[in-house]
């Protein structure tokens, strides 16, 4: 009668620890190797990963803005055209793609 609550406890656990590792091989990736950018339209992006804290100068790359003349109003703009291009209900992904 204990048997199926040990089997149980078992497939549970070898599923917990495979979960486990296959985070801890995610995160263990340099973050460079996990984020590409690479735009036609600009080829002025860097190709590689972004700094643990965002900079200034990432924001300005990622919203696809110059560094000059920026103002809340762009900024606006240029987030609200990315939130509706990833938008879930319009089969938008999580990661920014190239627009």
């Amino acid at each position: 009668m204990s048997t199926p609550i040990i089997i149980g406890a078992v497939v549970t656990a070898a599923a917990l620890a495979g979960r486990w590792a296959l985070k801890a091989a995610q995160n263990s990736k340099p973050l460079a190797s996990r984020t590409v950018f690479n735009n036609s339209a600009s080829k002025k992006r860097p190709i590689g990963g972004f700094e643990r804290k965002i900079t200034r100068q990432e924001a300005i790359q990622i919203l696809g803005l110059r560094d000059s003349g920026i103002n809340k109003a762009k900024i606006k703009e240029a987030h609200r055209r990315i939130m509706l291009l990833n938008h879930p209900d319009r089969g938008g992904s999580p990661y920014l793609d190239d627009y």
